[in-house]
């Protein structure tokens, strides 16, 4: 007779038949960047996370680094914003010295840039306004001008998070007529309009003044279309691919994980890492417990990298119970 139960009788039986574990080199954790010094700033709907000036910054990533962390994906804040979003491409801009200064202190440290511009401009749309509606052609310019902007600060990888059509294309050829052949490209290639936002978008300070972004963003309702925009991605220049969100999406991780040969990211977005928060600090769940299970889920889906607010606390934990 046959006893599913065997392999679960005993803890080492289940740890020697386990299918799907998790590993310290599974995790990038994001930062947010402001202008300014000795600056730590708590983010109220993301409790345990901060906006920090360079200077402080520089001592997260560090003890990041010591949970065993080598890769961070980073978000840049400016002092100024206006209609184009022009901070975004100024070579002394608040994420080009950030890159500088990490790279510095720690050259082996993977960089990461977000390449959008709804933290840029001052209507928070992620491009150019041009009757009421954002400007695919003339945003893919800037976008292909910042990605060029961060490599030369010494950014390893760009990641361009607006969902302009073409933009993949554009910051390849930009990066190539650059001499940089060698820049990997992340593209968030199939991020849906998604309510799991919100409390970044308090974070990042980029929230739209007017409308949404449904007109760039996917609908929540697809995923063949899904499939069909990590392709064209692909074809115009990226490396990696990313399902965003994470939880609510397993289905189109997994999608992508069968039909693509490129490595696929998936990002547990904010919204994902307040509510385990939340309920944690009702004593409503075990918070590692359900941590875990849920980085777990993302990875058995078929996610190869995974972008985490928890990734710090993840790694001590894993580093506790190898």
């Amino acid at each position: 007779m046959t006893r599913f139960r065997r392999l679960r009788s005993s803890p080492n039986l289940r740890r020697l038949v386990q299918e799907t574990r998790l590993s310290k080199d599974d995790f990038v954790q994001p930062f947010f960047v402001v202008e300014g010094k000795n600056k730590r700033e708590a983010v109220p709907s993301m409790p345990g996370i901060y906006r920090y000036s360079i200077d402080t910054l520089l001592k997260a990533v560090e003890r990041y680094r010591k949970a065993g962390g080598y890769a961070g994906l980073f978000f840049g804040l400016p002092a100024k914003k206006d209609l184009k979003g022009s901070e975004a491409v100024n070579k002394n801009g608040v994420i080009q010295k950030t890159v500088r200064a990490i790279k510095k202190e720690f050259p082996d440290f993977l960089v990461i840039t977000d390449v959008c511009l709804c933290s840029y401009t001052s209507h928070g749309h992620c491009g150019i306004i041009k009757n009421n509606s954002v400007d695919n052609d003339e945003t893919i310019a800037v976008l292909g001008r910042m990605a060029v902007s961060h490599t030369e600060a010494g950014a390893d990888i760009v990641a361009p998070s607006d969902m302009m059509d073409f933009r993949v294309r554009r910051i390849r050829d930009d990066l190539e007529k650059n001499g940089f052949l060698n820049t990997v490209i992340l593209s968030y290639a199939v991020k849906y309009a998604s309510a799991f936002y919100g409390p970044f978008r308090d974070a990042a300070h980029s929230a739209p003044h007017f409308g949404d972004r449904k007109s760039y963003q996917m609908n929540p309702a697809n995923a063949r279309e899904a499939l069909k925009e990590a392709k064209k991605d692909i074809e115009e220049g990226a490396d990696m691919v990313m399902v965003k969100p994470a939880l609510a999406y397993l289905d189109i991780i997994s999608l992508l994980k069968k039909e693509l040969t490129v490595p696929v990211v998936a990002y547990s977005v904010s919204g994902e890492y307040s509510m385990i928060e939340a309920a944690a600090a009702k004593n409503w769940i075990n918070k590692k417990d359900i941590l875990l299970e849920s980085l777990t889920a993302i990875k058995r889906a078929g996610a190869d990298i995974i972008i985490s607010y928890h990734s710090e606390e993840a790694l001590k934990w894993l580093s506790q119970n190898p």
